[in-house]
């Protein structure tokens, strides 16, 4: 097996896609909107195509984490107080906390294609972890990112820069049922999106 290909039980492939594909495919069908070329920018984290992937950038509207109401985190009835809404150019999440974010750029991810999402190196490497669920064939919206601040410390969030890392995967067969087709709860989801059931 190739260092670039998935396989599935059903030998059907999946191989990672290229800058040029990727930029060919935002251009052409608005896979990614608004679309940034190249990576390297002084001073800031850094985002847009790179050579296997595309870095895409958290936006102004951010929400934190809070327990002053004291409620009980509960994916299945989300209490909306859990939450404070904040927009700013550089959020401050608190120690051991969490905040939700959506990205500046929306996806429309094309029928034989999956997605996986990886948080920066740069926040990483500062105990910062992005977790972000697989963008499935035909899903299309904003990104709503989930951003965990694992140390004791407050950690800074910046606005309009660079917080992870999407890899484009596309099979040599179309799936049977794509999110678009089973009315995913998420479909065309803009800003930041709370848990849904």
């Amino acid at each position: 097996m190739g260092h670039n290909l998935i396989h599935d039980q059903k030998g059907a492939r999946m191989s990672i896609k290229s800058d040029r594909w990727i930029r060919c495919m935002a251009m052409s069908m608005g896979m990614i909107e608004p679309f940034a070329e190249g990576q390297v920018r002084p001073g800031v984290i850094s985002y847009g195509v790179s050579s296997y992937g595309y870095d895409l950038r958290v936006g102004r509207n951010f929400k934190v984490f809070t327990n002053v109401y004291n409620s009980i985190v509960d994916p299945k009835n989300f209490d909306p107080k859990s939450f404070v809404d904040i927009e700013t150019d550089v959020c401050t999440i608190p120690p051991n906390s969490f905040a939700l974010a959506g990205s500046v750029e929306y996806f429309r991810i094309p029928r034989n294609v999956l997605t996986v999402c990886l948080g920066k190196s740069t926040y990483a490497r500062c105990g910062i972890i992005v977790n972000v669920t697989p963008f499935e064939p035909e899903w299309e919206g904003h990104v709503t990112l989930e951003i965990s601040n694992t140390t004791p410390l407050p950690a800074k969030i910046y606005a309009n820069e660079g917080l992870a890392q999407v890899l484009f995967f596309e099979s040599d067969e179309e799936c049977e049922v794509s999110y678009k087709d089973k009315k995913g709860k998420y479909q065309a989801q803009r800003g930041v999106t709370l848990p849904r059931l």
